[in-house]
């Protein structure tokens, strides 16, 4: 079977990540989760004491950008890749809610998304790859073959992260969740780089009243489809 590149695209909490997956391990094709590329910059931020709730030190933070190596190790237990920030692995840390309240803050900086497109569009260039983020499908990948763009209502995203959270045992309320997605939106769909927006090729998915398997099989579909015309 010819290999593709799959973009998935989508606000946060759509289980972008969770889809993508589904689909690598199918496949057998490379999964990269580039919302954790960012939210290990963010974490990187917080623990240099770059950003606050209060504060946020761009200028340094692009200085130090030379600093912080990035790579995806696959653990065979888990069945997929984890993020490691200078050689640590910070899977668990970059997962946090408060990690989520900056990253993205973080994702605004052009020279941030500079440095990690640049990441990205290398890790794709054989094919046989499927990446989620914000700007897959338009800024990355924008001759993907398949493109996917992900939505669902922000309650139905926030009770979803709340109670991932919750089996997680971290303290947080469904207000705090649902303010962090609402924020979350507004900021990834107004930033003047690489917002958030649909592709003109893309295909929505709105997976509100869909679980997994059925949005999983919908996809699957799309993709043999795909690749029957290549």
């Amino acid at each position: 079977m010819k290999k593709i590149t799959i973009a998935i695209d989508g606000f946060s909490s759509t289980g972008k990540s969770t889809l993508a997956k589904q689909l690598a391990k199918e496949l057998e094709y490379v999964y990269v989760d580039t919302g954790a590329m960012y939210r290990a910059v963010a974490y990187f931020a917080m623990q240099n004491q770059l950003i606050a709730a209060d504060f946020f030190d761009k200028a340094a933070l692009i200085t130090a950008l030379p600093n912080i190596q990035l790579e995806f190790k696959f653990n065979t237990d888990l069945g997929f890749a984890e993020m490691y920030l200078n050689g640590e692995n910070v899977e668990k840390q970059i997962r946090t809610i408060e990690v989520s309240s900056f990253v993205s803050k973080v994702a605004e900086v052009s020279e941030v998304r500079s440095k990690l497109v640049e990441q990205q569009q290398e890790m794709g260039k054989n094919k046989g790859i499927v990446m989620d983020g914000r700007d897959i499908g338009t800024v990355v990948f924008p001759n993907a073959e398949l493109k996917i763009f992900m939505t669902a209502s922000a309650e139905t995203r926030a009770q979803r992260r709340f109670d991932e959270l919750q089996q997680k045992g971290d303290d947080v309320s469904y207000e705090d969740v649902l303010k962090n997605v609402v924020e979350r939106d507004y900021i990834d769909t107004h930033r003047e780089d690489s917002p958030l927006i649909i592709a003109d090729d893309a295909i929505e998915i709105d997976n509100s009243y869909l679980n997994r398997e059925e949005q999983f099989t919908a996809v699957l579909e799309l993709v043999t489809d795909v690749v029957k015309t290549i």
